[in-house]
């Protein structure tokens, strides 16, 4: 991770953390870039962007500034307007842009925003070109074997870009969602949680067009409500209306519907490690799972891998992060890969998670078998679970002391093979993770808060 851009672009409140200027500065660079790109290919056609958005209030400022910064270094930006990100992933390889930008926050509330770059496969921008954009925004640009600094050439004349409406852009990507439709929808009563997102326009006209009865919650965006007490990270409402309603099932989205949690017709909870198990166990009972294995992170719940086990599948474990599961499926060609939190890979289908892939994937496991979902979760059981923050001035030198890693051997000697413990540091904050997970809570505690002991004891955690 650079200074700007996570593992989930260049995030943070509005205009205090990520600017307006900030923007404008990656849509001139993007702009430039590609320009050059081609140039040096020996193609002198005008570099294509395209840009997505989600319901926040400053997505409409972000993206004024993109585009003004896009066609000032003489490319065209293409706008999708308000979508969903895994939407622009498929535009910008389908359609064969340069690139792809989605604004977005994803789950974080309304105030806070982002700015997700996408290369021209559809995936999670090129480590070396956010390295140069990150360059271009501190003033100290080195590239194409020249040194820029922060200034780079403006377009002129007949040389200055576009802005072109794209909206059949994202019609054709709902049409494409709709062609993955496998079975009829007719009769089954589907309730959607759009998050006040960028799910709200797009995931009914799916479910509709395939014949469910829907009905929809959340899908009334006005720029500051966006996952407020909605979606995938306020599941709770959702859960409710199933049950109230009598609803077959219920699928719930954040902000830019690139995860997705569900919700069977008894009103429990279906999560990422659940979807990962049904449709794994459904893949291999058709001899569809590639190499026989799911990629998972390494915060997957331990009672999912007893159950692979028990299934004969073998699994992957990679760092946190749905970039890391896309780029070990990549790598070893698996189809089937995800977090814990929502994000769902179907490598055949999308090169991203996509939420409302996942929740029509939910419906053909649950159509094809002919079971209710609560019949297909059964079977997996989810340990508890306890995970605690402990802030520390040095993350590596707390989690490499002796008596650190002691106190942790000694856990896992504990748990033996009736669970789990995982220590690892933030990637974005100055905290140590703690995580257990055992036959009860109570042991949970008991262990978690040993190795809690020891990190304070030996002076690391900050008051």
């Amino acid at each position: 991770m650079g200074k700007y851009f996570g593992t989930d672009g260049f995030r943070g409140e509005a205009n205090v953390t990520l600017k307006a200027e900030h923007a404008y500065e990656i849509g001139r660079f993007l702009g430039w870039y590609y320009g050059k790109v081609r140039r040096q290919k020996g193609d002198a056609t005008t570099p294509r962007i395209v840009i997505g958005k989600d319901t926040r209030r400053s997505s409409y400022m972000f993206e004024s500034m993109l585009v003004g910064g896009i066609v000032a270094s003489g490319a065209d930006a293409y706008i999708l307007h308000v979508t969903t990100t895994p939407s622009v992933a498929y535009v910008t390889r389908v359609d064969q842009f340069d690139c792809g930008i989605m604004i977005s926050a994803s789950h974080n509330p309304y105030y806070d925003n982002g700015i997700k770059l996408i290369n021209h496969h559809g995936e999670k921008m090129d480590p070396e070109v956010i390295d140069l954009v990150e360059s271009y925004i501190d003033g100290h640009l080195t590239a194409f074997g020249k040194t820029w600094g922060g200034k780079l050439p403006k377009a002129e004349r007949d040389k200055i870009g576009r802005s072109i409406d794209y909206a059949s852009g994202r019609n054709r990507y709902i049409g494409y969602l709709i062609s993955l439709g496998v079975y009829s929808f007719k009769g089954i009563k589907v309730a959607l949680d759009c998050a006040n997102g960028s799910s709200w326009n797009i995931a009914p006209s799916v479910f509709n067009a395939l014949g469910a009865t829907v009905s929809v919650i959340n899908a009334d965006p006005d720029g500051l409500n966006i996952n407020a007490n909605a979606g995938s990270t306020h599941i709770e409402g959702l859960q409710k209306y199933v049950v109230e309603h009598g609803m077959d099932v219920g699928f719930a989205y954040d902000g830019d519907a690139d995860r997705c949690l569900a919700v069977d017709e008894k009103g429990n909870i279906v999560t990422g490690d659940h979807i990962l198990y049904l449709y794994g166990r459904y893949m291999k009972d058709r001899d569809k799972l590639v190499n026989n294995t799911v990629v998972t992170t390494v915060m997957s719940n331990f009672g999912l891998y007893k159950a692979f086990d028990q299934l004969g599948i073998d699994y992957a474990k990679t760092k946190v992060g749905d970039k890391y599961v896309y780029e070990y499926m990549s790598k070893h060609g698996c189809h089937l890969g995800g977090e814990q939190s929502g994000h769902i890979i179907f490598s055949k289908y999308a090169s991203t998670g996509d939420g409302i892939l996942t929740s029509l994937k939910v419906m053909q496991a649950m159509i094809g078998q002919k079971k209710r979902l609560s019949e297909l979760t059964e079977p997996l059981y989810i340990y508890p679970q306890v995970l605690k923050n402990v802030r520390v001035a040095d993350k590596e030198a707390a989690q490499n002391d002796p008596d650190v890693k002691q106190a942790v051997k000694q856990a896992a000697d504990t748990l033996g093979d009736t669970g789990r413990i995982l220590v690892r540091p933030s990637g974005t904050e100055p905290l140590i993770r703690v995580m257990v997970e055992a036959e009860t809570k109570l042991q949970c505690e008991e262990l978690v808060d040993s190795v809690i002991r020891v990190i304070r004891d030996k002076g690391y955690a900050e008051a």
